[in-house]
């Protein structure tokens, strides 16, 4: 069966046949998924409900991938799956999700299935409406952003369920939009964020007319929540490819919207500073990469939007080779700060306190320059309460510029050590004669008939 693709909006109004791709003609085994997701999958199928392995669980599976997350629809009401799933919790305003939490602080997100609101509307409202509540398996379907992305996945016949070309776009390697792309951006333009971001992790061509529509709408992208777009951002920088997709922003126009501070066409240096920008982002995404062990990698937030910021920061203030003491010091970290403030900070509503270490990490370069070139890091820099971390992103800097590699052991978080047993205090006993115990166990933590009492305290005599 030929699966439809590049369809209009007026396509997706009516009813759309699925193409079901047997077990037998795609790579997905039960085996290979989470297997909380599939109690859960089994819980919903016991109680009568259909239950759908969704989205990028389904993508990364069919292209041989560990997914990140294992997400599933049904079409169960979230009311339905708190009485079926008590160890869960209901979040979300506008559409209701269910969290259900297993040992290891696992949580499978489970949705209910939803309309197609935003295709119900003939009109130019720019507004999604109010109706965005439960749908049907297709009406689901076409209401994600991707095709690679709006597949489903049952575990009754063990089929894919595609109604919008997807399984063909991830045979041809191809990013396709649901629907017309235009139109889609217009209605979320972080659509657009998306579009570069699985072209970079999946190496995928972005169809001709999408790419097209990026280029038109990317101003649209000024018109989202600051803190939206920010949190875009920070997955791309954490994905692991975002060298890549800084590539993609570059070369599709959503870039200098994003990040008008790195005008590369008007800085002195421009190219110079742009090859530096992608060699910092090589050095994350070759930390994001590691696997060994299953150990989980972390780089706080704040070295990373330092990373996004350090060519610029370089280029505009001679880093690291300037050299300042004293009062000079603090002069360059007020401007610094006070710069990132006004170019980053506010526009994507950064919180004080990261604004703060990034401006740490920023002016503090110089300090690592200078200290390293006369051997190893002083004593009193050892003590600051921002060694670590600036230790940490001077060795990011170090390697994009081709000196050494960054340790990868400094981004794992140290496991928590297990407490040993502490013995518990004897119980106190009771004067011959009875009485009411006190305190729990029959004794004062803080107040005791003993001679002194617990730390020095004397109960009140009587």
């Amino acid at each position: 069966m030929e699966p439809i693709v590049q369809m209009s909006d007026q396509d997706v109004q009516v009813h759309t046949a699925a193409t079901i791709i047997p077990e037998s003609a795609h790579p997905i085994r039960e085996q290979h998924i989470d297997r909380e997701a599939l109690k859960v999958l089994y819980r919903l199928r016991d109680a009568g409900f259909k239950g759908y392995l969704v989205g990028g669980g389904v993508r990364d599976l069919y292209l041989g991938k560990i997914p990140k997350d294992f997400d599933i629809s049904t079409d169960a009401r979230p009311g339905q799956l708190r009485r079926m799933f008590r160890n869960s919790r209901t979040i979300g305003r506008r559409f209701r999700l269910v969290q259900v939490f297993f040992r290891g602080n696992k949580i499978i997100e489970v949705s209910t299935l939803r309309s197609r609101s935003e295709y119900d509307i003939d009109s130019d409202d720019q507004v999604l409406p109010s109706n965005n509540t439960f749908g049907t398996l297709e009406e689901d379907a076409f209401r994600r952003d991707l095709t690679i992305n709006a597949l489903f996945y049952e575990i009754e016949q063990h089929t894919i369920i595609d109604y919008t070309g997807g399984v063909a776009d991830l045979k041809q390697g191809i990013i396709r939009v649901v629907g017309e792309p235009a139109r889609r951006f217009t209605r979320d333009p972080v659509r657009m964020m998306r579009v570069v971001r699985h072209a970079a992790r999946t190496n995928f061509e972005i169809e001709k007319r999408v790419f097209t529509a990026l280029s038109e709408n990317s101003e649209k992208l000024r018109l989202c929540p600051p803190s939206r777009v920010r949190d875009e951002i920070l997955k791309d920088l954490q994905s692991g490819c975002c060298r890549s997709w800084a590539e993609l922003c570059m070369t599709s126009g959503l870039w200098p919207v994003l990040f008008p501070l790195y005008t590369f066409g008007q800085m002195e240096n421009g190219e110079q500073v742009r090859q530096q920008l992608l060699d910092v982002f090589s050095v994350l995404d070759r930390l994001h990469g590691y696997r060994e062990d299953a150990e989980i990698l972390k780089v706080p937030d704040s070295i990373l939007f330092a990373c996004l910021l350090l060519p610029w920061a370089c280029h505009r203030y001679n880093l690291p080779e300037v050299n300042v003491r004293g009062q000079g010091f603090h002069r360059l970290s007020r401007t610094i700060r006070d710069e990132i403030d006004h170019v980053f900070g506010e526009p994507f509503n950064m919180q004080r306190m990261v604004k703060e270490m990034i401006t740490t990490l920023l002016v503090n370069l110089s300090t690592f320059h200078h200290a390293r070139k006369q051997g190893d890091d002083p004593k009193w820099l050892k003590k600051k309460s921002y060694y670590r971390d600036c230790s940490r992103f001077f060795d990011i800097y170090q390697e994009s510029r081709g000196i050494g590699l960054v340790k990868v052991e400094q981004f794992i978080p140290d496991k928590p050590k297990t407490q040993s047993a502490i013995d518990a205090l004897p119980v106190q006993q009771e004067p011959s004669g009875g009485g009411r115990s006190r305190g729990r166990g029959g004794m004062s933590p803080a107040f005791s008939q003993a001679r002194g009492g617990v730390f020095g305290l004397h109960r009140a005599k009587r």
